[in-house]
């Protein structure tokens, strides 16, 4: 089953799925800053665009293009910036 999620007074947008591997979701991000929090470990992979990312515990913004991920520890918030609309994958492991 295919799960829609949206955030941030639609400014974030997602599908939700599950395969043998764990929950995933494919979204966009539309620009803006937002702070999320996860339960989950997860690897958020930018398809397309760039984000600015702080991390839990840190105190410098990184820049994460296309082709790049980061990943958040289970039970964390870490924030994000895009300059323009970004794609990306999110794997909850």
């Amino acid at each position: 089953m295919i799960k829609e999620n949206t955030y941030f007074e639609g400014n974030v947008k997602s599908l939700g799925y599950e395969t043998k591997e764990g929950k995933s979701t494919v979204g966009i991000i539309n620009p803006g800053e937002y702070k999320f929090g996860t339960a989950q470990k997860e690897i958020m992979h930018v398809i397309e665009g760039e984000l600015l990312v702080l991390l839990p515990e840190t105190e410098n913004w990184v820049t994460v293009a296309a082709g790049d991920h980061f990943t958040v520890p289970s039970n964390a918030s870490f924030s994000v910036k895009a300059e323009t609309q970004t794609a990306y994958l999110c794997q909850y492991r």
